[in-house]
């Protein structure tokens, strides 16, 4: 009985160590290392700016008027909103704004959707980069200044650096941190190493014939993750621009951040099942960058594994303490890991008290686990501007 207890504890350690050894890796690696400062151009590109906004009317419009203020050439950019089942009164409001207004009523809805619309007018087809934000999202007048730096470099596509625009529950402040940490090792991280950023659905820029070509093939409420995969099948890098944010609002209720991370999780494990087919070809081509999205993909939500580590750790000791050691061990590195991906602005008594919801986070999470039949494909809608 205790050697089979003894072989199953090595192959638990053996797998959660590759997934926190991981996890420490490019955690380290965003914090020691430095991107690459993007040189000047005298090039200007043309950019289509797309909001899709499904029932957005508390955010959309002063989301749009702030993305107006632009340090670019106003001709050389265009802002597209598709509304989707919002009031006549805030279309009526959009009309008056120099944009490109598309009106659409789908009894399905979807953000993959809204983008083929967009992509299907002259405005988009005929600009250079394809900018895609969410309703709520604001940035620096100096973004597309930025972002036109990037492709000047030859990239296609580009991620910017999402931070939180409120911090005003617990719930939102767990969802900045959590979301600062994927920043650090997923996007960081991995470009200081050489790998492609992970995309994050909004503030990211693609180029225009690329996506054109490949927005039709956008079926689930992962778009971000299926761009992702398509990417990377063609080795087309991803860049990270860390120093250019996009504020973003955080999710404030547990009832909101269970419909959320229920979408994640599916998307996480339906692109995971997408791309197993496509494992065995690109691993011979020797494609890195699609090998570790897969594993990245694979790894089980990180409040599950905080929670697992921690539960293993104390199972251990109860069987031996010399055992329970290397789990103790794994737990202060993983605990290292995360703790390096947190800014310092969010290192204060808020995170401390805000960490206090972390177990009812962690019910959420396990019973989502449970409840992801057809979320992969369903769109879900977060709701914003309630703060």
């Amino acid at each position: 009985m205790m050697s089979i207890l003894y072989i199953l504890d090595i192959v638990l350690f053996v797998l959660f160590a590759l997934y926190v050894g991981y996890l420490f890796l490019f955690s380290v690696a965003s914090k020691l290392g430095t991107l690459k400062k993007l040189p000047a151009t005298e090039i200007r590109r043309k950019f289509a700016v797309i909001f899709p906004a499904y029932k957005e009317d508390r955010v959309i419009e002063s989301a749009v008027r702030s993305f107006l203020n632009q340090d670019y050439p106003r001709e050389l950019y265009t802002v597209v909103v598709v509304s989707d089942q919002m009031q006549e009164s805030t279309n009526e409001a959009l009309a008056q704004l120099p944009i490109c207004l598309l009106k659409a009523n789908y009894t399905d809805s979807s953000k993959a959707k809204a983008l083929a619309l967009a992509m299907s007018t002259e405005v988009c087809a005929t600009s250079d980069v394809v900018v895609i934000m969410d309703a709520d999202n604001t940035t620096s007048p100096d973004f597309l200044l930025e972002i036109n730096k990037a492709f000047a470099t030859g990239r296609k596509a580009v991620q910017a650096h999402r931070v939180a625009k409120n911090l005003n529950t617990s719930v939102a402040i767990l969802d900045a941190v959590s979301e600062e940490i994927n920043n650090s090792i997923f996007r960081k991280g991995h470009v200081v190493l050489g790998l492609s950023s992970a995309l994050i659905g909004s503030g990211m820029a693609i180029d225009t014939a690329w996506f054109a070509r490949n927005v039709n093939r956008l079926q689930t409420a992962g778009e971000d993750k299926e761009l992702e995969s398509l990417l990377l099948r063609e080795r087309l890098h991803i860049e990270y621009l860390d120093h250019v944010r996009v504020e973003d609002e955080k999710t404030q209720k547990k009832e909101v951040i269970q419909k959320q991370r229920r979408r994640w999780l599916a998307a996480q494990f339906g692109s995971l099942w997408d791309a197993l087919p496509y494992l065995p070809k690109e691993l011979l081509r020797g494609n890195i960058d699609f090998v570790d999205k897969v594993f990245q993909w694979a790894m089980l939500p990180r409040v599950i594994l905080i929670f697992l580590t921690f539960a293993l750790s104390v199972l251990a000791m109860l069987v031996s303490v010399e055992m329970s050691l290397k789990w103790w061990a794994l737990c202060l590195v993983l605990a290292m890991a995360l703790v390096l991906g947190v800014p310092s602005a969010l290192m204060n008594r808020k995170l401390l008290k805000a960490i206090c919801e972390l177990p009812a986070i962690m019910f959420i999470m396990v019973g989502n686990l449970f409840h992801l039949k057809g979320a992969y494909k369903k769109f879900i809608h977060t709701e914003h501007g309630s703060h």
